[in-house]
């Protein structure tokens, strides 16, 4: 079981970002998958959810990041808007909790 995330960057305040989520080793069509983030001096926090056709968001990301799906490419993406610097963060993927963490990658909000 693989991770590999990617699409980060250096955005201005209320930029906009796509991240990428390439996995592997496992039936991705049919497992939950979601989007992990962990800012500087902080604990790594769950941000977003995506089971079948429901998805889950935490309350400080709510209608700025949309999680979505290509399960031909194994893929999960997270399109993210009105970034502010509180969403500063390495952004990881993962499965479920028994999963080894990819690299991430890195979004920094900053002008």
């Amino acid at each position: 079981v693989q991770f590999v995330e990617s699409g980060g960057g250096l955005v201005q305040p209320g930029g906009s970002l796509r991240l990428s989520c390439a996995a592997s080793g496992f039936t991705f069509s049919s497992a939950p998958m979601s989007w992990y983030r962990q800012a500087p001096g902080k604990e790594r926090e769950l941000v977003a959810t995506s089971y079948g056709s429901s998805t889950w968001y935490i309350d400080s990301v709510k209608g700025r990041f949309t999680i979505t799906r290509a399960n031909a490419k194994n893929t999960m993406y997270l399109y993210m808007r009105d970034l502010n610097p509180e969403d500063t963060a390495v952004y990881y993927c993962r499965r479920r909790t028994t999963d080894s963490w990819g690299q991430g990658t890195q979004v920094t909000v900053s002008s």
